[in-house]
């Protein structure tokens, strides 16, 4: 797959960023260079290679999933400009 500059420059305009005409060009390159690099990637024999998240393996510390209410609502309503009966109280928007 190559990318000409007008692709790049769709490419530019969905991402937002502004490039000028005569940056096309090597804008369009280093897309062509990107893609080049990830054929080779795929060249890679991987048959057999799990996937992994770290080099070295590890387990992560787990803990039970269960659902609590924190036991701070008084420390979290102390931060409320407005609590009312263990709520935080916000102004009325509709009427």
């Amino acid at each position: 797959m190559s990318i000409d500059t007008e692709t790049a420059a769709r490419v530019a305009k969905l991402a937002r960023i502004r490039v000028e005409d005569a940056d096309l060009p090597a804008l369009a390159q280093e897309f062509n260079t990107i893609l080049g690099f990830i054929e080779q990637l795929r060249e890679a024999d991987v048959e057999g290679v799990e996937p992994m998240v770290s080099v070295t393996p590890m387990r992560l510390k787990r803990r039970d999933d269960t659902v609590t209410d924190g036991n701070m609502a008084d420390r979290i309503l102390a931060n409320a400009p407005d609590a009312r009966e263990g709520f935080f109280a916000v102004p009325k928007v509709m009427e």
